[in-house]
């Protein structure tokens, strides 16, 4: 026989109203009351094939949710995974400026494909975050040519930056016009350069370093 628990997992909402009704009219505990129901809701058939359809219907909605959650782990898990090639190195940039305009400073995080990481924290003036966003930019791309590296992927979270780079929406801020021909100059001395727009929580690494905060290891 069936649980108390059971029966209110298996029984459907207006069926435990009816019960509740049930129970409230007359001397039927919680339990007497819901076999009553549930035997109404069998009719022809008996109260136990009715579980026993139920019992299996609640497996297979139990079994769909379970995968839709492992579904949406493993998606998330690739999402956060990183895999670059083996003969990469990798970076990520950030900048400030506190206040905006006010003065400036830089992060940035070279990965060589071995693991090891270089970090960048300085300040650079004064300016606004975009210019400090440039100048992180700089000071990682210097520090890979300083590395000899010969593939890099580098990592921003600053549009205005990426897309001035890029010349993406064909469009270039006149303001930072000697900022992007000095970024795209260091390019120029790297064989494989890749410039990838990441949204800040991403980039938390580089961030911290650009606020003067150290941090322990890649969070990207």
């Amino acid at each position: 026989m069936s649980s108390l628990p059971e029966l209110r997992a298996l029984a459907y909402k207006k069926e435990q109203a009816a019960a509740r009704r049930l129970q409230r009219l007359g001397s039927q505990t919680e339990e007497q009351a819901l076999i009553t129901v549930l035997q109404q809701s069998a009719a022809p058939h008996t109260l136990e094939s009715l579980l026993t359809t139920r019992r299996a219907a609640q497996a297979q909605q139990d079994h769909k949710r379970s995968m839709r959650r492992q579904h949406a782990i493993e998606q998330k898990q690739k999402r956060q995974q990183h895999i670059y090639p083996a003969d990469a190195w990798v970076g990520w940039f950030d900048g400030s400026a506190s206040p905006n305009p006010g003065r400036m400073h830089i992060g940035a995080v070279l990965q060589a494909p071995d693991q090891r990481l270089f970090e960048i924290s300085a300040d650079a003036g004064q300016g606004d975050s975009s210019m400090a966003e440039y100048l992180a930019l700089h000071a990682l791309l210097k520090a890979a040519i300083e590395h000899k590296v010969s593939r890099l992927l580098i990592h921003g979270d600053s549009r205005v930056v990426i897309d001035d780079v890029l010349g993406s929406h064909g469009k270039r801020a006149m303001a930072l016009a000697r900022f992007r021909m000095q970024a795209q100059a260091l390019m120029t001395q790297l064989q494989d350069v890749q410039l990838i727009w990441i949204p800040r929580h991403r980039n938390r690494h580089a961030d911290a370093l650009s606020q003067g905060r150290a941090i322990s290891g890649i969070e990207q």
